[in-house]
């Protein structure tokens, strides 16, 4: 009589342990990854280059870490509980060290980048291998695949919505990593107990895990301290304000030249001379048009555009499309800053939307005698598709008959290129572009652009009070030397994105 079929127990607590092991060591390198790629395109701009040249570097060094796993053929938990403890430390202060070396030795911070990731990378492809081989002892291989995979798969789900969306905004990038290599230390711990009885030197191996989650402690209790050493080298100025949202890092500094915004380290404005910016990209169109009523600004969260639209008493209704609520709410409640705006913010005259300008062009919605475009300079391609024809045909929409647009357009004497793509660009939709250029001492020569369906015309009276522009000086904005002149351009547009590419290029050379 043949013997029933024995069918296999359930997994056993060491089998269960491991494969949460690895859905939070998925978690962890993902974690490590996305940092890299955002501090780099923080730093150095041009965030699909970045995001692109991280994302394939690591899953490169992902692949030789798994290749080199074949070489460990015994203690396979002491293996892995060591590899876990190297990748806690050196993935954990990732961004720490990047922060530390961008401020101290910029010349070194893409050697540390690519060098680090590439470490981590390595580490990280030593993981699952070794917990595969591990598991295979007791899981039959087609369980043991398809199980490993499930949970590597779901921790790097988890992470890629909690990293924008909660650990950045709510933990900074410097604890963020911290975090996570705490989470990986946990994991060696986790391991030390498991094979207690297959370690060997299991004092040695208890004494390294307790020195790495202390050091790890230690690091994110000062976490704080370490992100003032590196910005105020990197600002110089005394930083009075700093926070990480969803959307961007956030610096407000103070020093000689008053306040000063920065983000994501790019200079917006500097108190000393802002309204040299904001009176000459406000006021020709608003003057131009003689009584706007319904204005619009897209950008420009920091309420500065806006003084300036409601200096006219004609204006019934401003609408500020901003798409980071941090900045409009820091504008609107910190004291200083929304001095600065002469509170311009809490007018009742203003309706603020939070949300992506782009989209919210694409809804149907009224139409606007004037509207501000006061976005960044394009230097990556999400902030390039708000310079492009399709943007710029949206925004023709929402225009009235006889309105007025005008679009900050970077430096045409730095970036000449770039400033004649974004008149070629708004020109391809059927609008007239009219440019002209001011000199802010914070940024050098500085462009912009009157979009119209009538051609502009020069106005004959401005608001009083104006620290700059006068109708007398008003008309040599327009007037351009011949180092700025217009030079032959490709339309910008949402399918090849060449604004993005030129502006890297002619700012990166300067």
């Amino acid at each position: 009589m043949s013997a029933l079929p024995v069918e296999r127990a359930g997994p056993r607590p060491v089998e269960i342990a491991l494969l949460a092991s690895v859905f939070v060591v998925a978690a962890c390198g993902l974690v490590y990854e996305l940092s890299a790629a955002a501090l780099s395109s923080y730093l150095l701009g041009d965030s699909v280059l970045q995001f692109s040249t991280i994302i394939g570097t690591y899953l490169f060094a992902m692949g030789v870490g798994s290749w080199l796993s074949r070489y460990f053929e015994r203690q396979l938990p002491a293996h892995f509980l060591r590899i876990e403890l190297m990748v806690a430390l050196v993935g954990g202060a990732l961004p720490a060290l990047l922060f530390i070396a961008n401020a101290y030795v910029p010349g070194a911070f893409r050697l540390l980048l690519y060098g680090l990731v590439l470490v981590v990378g390595t580490l990280v492809g030593l993981e699952i291998p070794l917990v595969m081989r591990i598991l295979r002892r007791n899981v039959a291989l087609k369980d043991l695949v398809s199980q490993v995979l499930t949970f590597d798969y779901l921790g790097a789900l988890a992470v890629s919505i909690a990293f924008p969306l909660l650990l950045v905004p709510q933990l900074g990038m410097i604890r963020t990593g911290l975090l996570f290599g705490f989470m990986n230390a946990a994991v060696a711990v986790w391991a030390l107990w498991l094979f207690r009885h297959e370690l060997r030197r299991v004092g040695a191996h208890a004494l390294a895990c307790t020195l790495a989650l202390a050091a790890l402690a230690v690091a994110f209790a000062f976490a704080d301290r370490i992100t003032t050493l590196a910005e105020d080298k990197f600002y110089q100025d005394r930083i009075v304000f700093s926070e990480s949202s969803p959307y961007q890092r956030i610096v407000v500094t103070r020093g000689a030249a008053g306040h000063r915004l920065f983000l994501n380290g790019n200079l917006q404005f500097a108190e000393r001379d802002e309204y040299r910016y904001h009176e000459a990209l406000v006021h020709p169109v608003m003057a131009a048009h003689g009584a706007p009523r319904k204005v619009a600004v897209l950008g420009g969260g920091d309420g500065m555009a806006v003084r300036e639209i409601l200096k006219y008493p004609s204006v019934e209704s401003v609408t500020l499309v901003e798409l980071d609520p941090n900045m409009t709410r820091l504008f609107c409640d910190h004291e200083t800053l929304a001095a600065l705006n002469g509170h311009s913010l809490a007018s009742p005259k203003l309706k603020i939307v939070n949300t992506d300008a782009f989209q919210w062009l694409q809804q149907p919605g009224e139409v606007f005698d004037v509207i501000v475009v006061d976005f960044p300079d394009p230097t990556n391609f999400a902030i390039g598709k708000l310079y492009t024809s399709s943007f710029y045909a949206l925004l023709d929409q929402r225009l009235a008959a006889s309105g007025y647009a005008v679009v900050q357009t970077t430096s045409p004497l730095v970036a000449r290129k770039s400033f004649w793509t974004v008149a070629t660009t708004i020109e391809s939709v059927g609008l007239t572009a009219t440019p002209y250029h001011v000199h802010v001492p914070s940024f050098g020569e500085w462009g912009y652009i009157v979009a119209s369906r009538r051609p502009f015309r020069m106005p004959d009276a401005l608001p009083e009070g104006l620290r700059f522009l006068s109708v007398a000086t008003l008309p040599l904005l327009f007037d351009f030397p011949r180092d700025m002149a217009r030079v032959p351009t490709e339309v910008n547009r949402l399918s090849n994105q060449i604004l993005v590419t030129t502006y890297e290029h002619e700012w990166g050379t300067r």
